[in-house]
Formats: structure tokens, C-alpha cells, sequence
């Protein structure tokens, strides 16, 4: 088990390659009061390289939310509301069916079109139409797949995020970047040297992590846009664990420069430097909440690592977690509300939840090497590291604990992941 208390170790390269291998997601658990909804094969869609009926259904399928009904039969498949048999549908049960055509364009472009439909009330719930070149294929079904889980469940969809996470290969590391879904992963760095706990900026475009690449921790900022990177801090000692203020101009850093680990705030560019725990115990995984006023952060102050919180200045501290002797690794949901963190319960390490507001706690996973876990952008899902067949791997559970996968890459360990936040699309 890798403590809490390790330096913080991210190598990130600056000319993005093709991944060997991608992610594989494996269902182990669904959810419960599932919407039973038929995807429909595209008309038209065999001229794409890939089906975007077949990604939109594997979406839905992932999400735990959705339970799709076999519809591979239906010739020629329907573009128009009313050239769909609703009594069929009815028959079988489905709340929602999904339609669609994809036409190619003069440009060398594609219009990828879809509609929602209300199976028992027979109307049409969502449309949109897209227009798509060949390589986004992908991308346009993940945003069709968003469209219709927001529609239908309330909840903004995640499809079209991205995550990071480390393989590691032998002695070799590489700091990859994926879809949600685990396809079209990069490779932004390959390195002999560790790769841990990579951290996304509020609007996704960068990347704040820790190198020792040159034999000590020195912590970096890295854009996906321009390619570049610059060093945050490289003061005397340990610089490690960044996490990003709400407002993306500020990293909590835990340095080592004046003794001890403590947190400090700076700037992005690296400006002022500005200590603000003042305890002489270990205080490390600074993490920033929702409302931009608060941090929690792991210390062993009491004697043993528990979780606490303070405003953005060091004042206010409180502790968070009182259950056992050891709760690190604090990760606030999107709305604020919940507290995901790692606990030592008889040996094991666990995810768990705490409510913010009733204090009451839920252990999600019942592993024994779990750590690293990083919310969902909508709050619904926890993606987190563990061990499977002997091998790091990655897993995603629901905040209710119902809905589990399993992420891996044959003859690879994977660790280190993060989940990125929403993106602009438009």
C-alpha cells in the first residue's frame, strides 16, 4: 500500500502519442430501477467507421442507470417518429427509444441526426442534429448518449469527459489520457521514473502534477492546449500533491521548505508563495471545495491520519473523521455534499462516503488496496485505484454503491486516475 505520506511523483510529456493498449471496462454491478430504452441501429450509419448507435447503447449501458433492449431487428430502421411501431415497443416493456440517420455531406463531412422518443406517450422527448468529420465519430455519439441521460434521469451526463491515469509496463510509466469510456487514449508521457496522482484544472485545458525527473519533486503545470509546461514550485525540499483552486488561478502545494509538510497556496506562474498551516504534524492532500472557501486535507495532528477542514486562509480547523485510526485522501462531490476518502477498517483499505450535513458514512467498495478516488464532474460516479488478478487496476462505483465496473489493461498495472471535468462543447 502506498501511504498517504508518499512524495507525489508526475512525469507529463509534451507531444501526445497513440496508446498500445486502451482501457477495458468490465460491468460487475448494476443499478437499480433501471430505464428500459431500445437504441436503434442508424440508417445510413455504415458509411462511419464506427457504429455511433452501438457507442450510444454501450454508453447508456455503463452508466448503470439504463437497461437496453436487444434491437438489432428492426430493418430498415426507422428515421421518423411515425415509422416506429410504438405497440411493439410498449410490449416490450421500453420507456424510451432512440433513432437516427447519418447522411454524408458534399464537404467530406457527415450529418449525424437522432431523436428520443417517449415510447408510452408516443412523442418525441429530444432532436439534434451534428455535424461531424470522420474522426468524431466518437465524440458525437458520447454527446448524443449525454443528451439522452440528461433527458431522462435529470442528471447532467458524463460521456464526454475525459480521465487520466498511469500504466505502468515493467519499469516503464506513461501518463495517458482517455474518453470516459476508456477509447482514444494518448499517451502524454513515457518515463522510467514514477507517474502518480495527475490533477485537472477546473476548465480541463491543463494539467498540474509533481516530476522527479530531476531527482527531487518539482511541481509543474502542463497545457493540453499549447503543449507547454512551467515550474510551479521547485523550492528546497519536498513540492508535491497540487490541487486546483475553484477559480483555476491558484494550486495548494504541500512543501517541505520550512520543515515538515505543510500547505501552502500559489500562484498558477509559480508567484507568491503563502503558507497556511501552521501545525508542526504532516498536513498533506490539500483538495479545494465547491465553494472555493474551503480545504480539506489529511494530517496526522491527533495522533493518527484523519481528515479535517479549513477556510482558504488556514483558520477554522476542523476535524472531519472520528470512525478508526486512519481516513485519508478527502475528495469533495460536485454539489459539495459528499465526502469521498479512503479508510483502514481491519487491515483493509476502503472506499467510503460521508455526509457533509448527518455525519452518517457508507464504504462503497470492500477491497483491500483502494485508494485515489476522484468524483465523477456530476457527482454520480467514483472512479478509484485498487488491485485485481495481482495487478493495479482502476474501478468506478456509484455513490449509492449499486453500480460497479471494473477498468483494466491486459499485462499492465493502473493506477493514479482523475477524472476531468465537464466540457465545453460548442
Amino acid at each position: 500500500m502506498r501511504i498517504v505520506y508518499r512524495f507525489l511523483l508526475l512525469l507529463l510529456a509534451f507531444v501526445c502519442s497513440s496508446a498500445q493498449a486502451q482501457l477495458s471496462i468490465e460491468i460487475i454491478g448494476g443499478g437499480a430501477n433501471q430505464i428500459p430504452i431500445g437504441v436503434l441501429h442508424f440508417a445510413g450509419e455504415q458509411v462511419l467507421s464506427q457504429s455511433i448507435s452501438d457507442i450510444v447503447e454501450a454508453d447508456l449501458q455503463r452508466s448503470g442507470r439504463f437497461r437496453t433492449l436487444y434491437a438489432a431487428n428492426v430493418n430498415p430502421p426507422p428515421t421518423e417518429a411515425a415509422q416506429v411501431n410504438f405497440d411493439d415497443w410498449k410490449s416490450r416493456n421500453a420507456d424510451a427509444l432512440v433513432i437516427g440517420s447519418v447522411a454524408p455531406l458534399a464537404d467530406g463531412r457527415f450529418e449525424a441526426s437522432f431523436r428520443l422518443l417517449d415510447v408510452p406517450r408516443q412523442t418525441q422527448i429530444a432532436g439534434v442534429a451534428f455535424t461531424l468529420t470522420a474522426q468524431q465519430v466518437r465524440a458525437t455519439a458520447h454527446r448524443i448518449a449525454d443528451i439522452i441521460y440528461e433527458k431522462l434521469t435529470g442528471d447532467r451526463g458524463v460521456f464526454s469527459t475525459r480521465i487520466a491515469y498511469v500504466v505502468k509496463r515493467g519499469h516503464r510509466y506513461e501518463l495517458q489520457i482517455a474518453d470516459a469510456d476508456g477509447y482514444d487514449a494518448q499517451t502524454a508521457l513515457a518515463s522510467y521514473e514514477p507517474i502518480i496522482s495527475p490533477a485537472w484544472s477546473p476548465d480541463g485545458t491543463r494539467l498540474a502534477y509533481v516530476s522527479f525527473e530531476n531527482k527531487k519533486p518539482v511541481v509543474y503545470v502542463h497545457s493540453l492546449v499549447s503543449g507547454q509546461r512551467h515550474v510551479v514550485a521547485n523550492f528546497k525540499g519536498s513540492n508535491s500533491a497540487p490541487a486546483w483552486s475553484v477559480d483555476g488561478k491558484e494550486l495548494a502545494v504541500v512543501l517541505s521548505k520550512d520543515g515538515g509538510s505543510q500547505i501552502f497556496l500559489i500562484g498558477v506562474d509559480g508567484s507568491s508563495p503563502r503558507r497556511i498551516t501552521q501545525s508542526d504534524s504532516i498536513n498533506t492532500e490539500p483538495f479545494f471545495a465547491p465553494d472555493g472557501r474551503t480545504i480539506y486535507f489529511t494530517s496526522d495532528r491527533g495522533g493518527s491520519p484523519q481528515i479535517y477542514r479549513m477556510n482558504v486562509n488556514g483558520g477554522d480547523v476542523t476535524r472531519i473523521t472520528f470512525d478508526g485510526d486512519y481516513n485519508v485522501s478527502p475528495r469533495i462531490s460536485p454539489d459539495g455534499k459528499t465526502m469521498a476518502y479512503i479508510s483502514r477498517d481491519n487491515g483493509r483499505f476502503e472506499l467510503k462516503v460521508l455526509d457533509l450535513a448527518s455525519g452518517q458514512t457508507q464504504a462503497l467498495t470492500d477491497g483491500a488496496h483502494d485508494e485515489s478516488p476522484s468524483f465523477a464532474p456530476n457527482g454520480k460516479m467514483i472512479l478509484y485505484a485498487t488491485q485485481s488478478n495481482g495487478r493495479g487496476s482502476l474501478a468506478a462505483v456509484s455513490i449509492d454503491g449499486r453500480v460497479k465496473e471494473r477498468l483494466s489493461i491486459q499485462a499492465a498495472d493502473v493506477r493514479e486516475p482523475a477524472w476531468g471535468p465537464f466540457v465545453n462543447n460548442n
